[in-house]
């Protein structure tokens, strides 16, 4: 889409997958499952070590809510865009760009 951006920035809450520092925005692209996405790959529970897993995606999703409240706080526009959005390109290319 021909924008500049910074991968990873470590010294921003939650080091974001993509920023566009001009602009003030951030993407972050989180797998519905790991950070417990409301899609039926995300509702998924694990049978094997349940309790483990359901604790550390509670902690995921919990986590990432704090560092979206710090960035927003501190001026940054957040978008996170999740992994079954990406099956249909048409969608996600209209929610970067009206994001954009």
């Amino acid at each position: 889409m021909g924008y500049r951006y910074a991968l990873h920035v470590k010294k921003l809450p939650g080091k974001p997958d993509i920023v566009l520092v001009c602009r003030r925005k951030i993407i972050f692209v989180h797998g519905c499952f790991w950070h417990k996405h409301n899609c039926r790959h995300g509702r998924v529970s694990p049978i094997t070590n349940a309790e483990y897993w359901t604790s550390k995606r509670e902690r995921n999703a919990r986590r990432d809510r704090e560092h979206i409240r710090k960035l927003r706080r501190d001026g940054w526009e957040v978008l996170v865009i999740w992994e079954c959005w990406t099956k249909d390109i048409d969608s996600l290319r209209e929610r970067l760009e009206e994001f954009l």
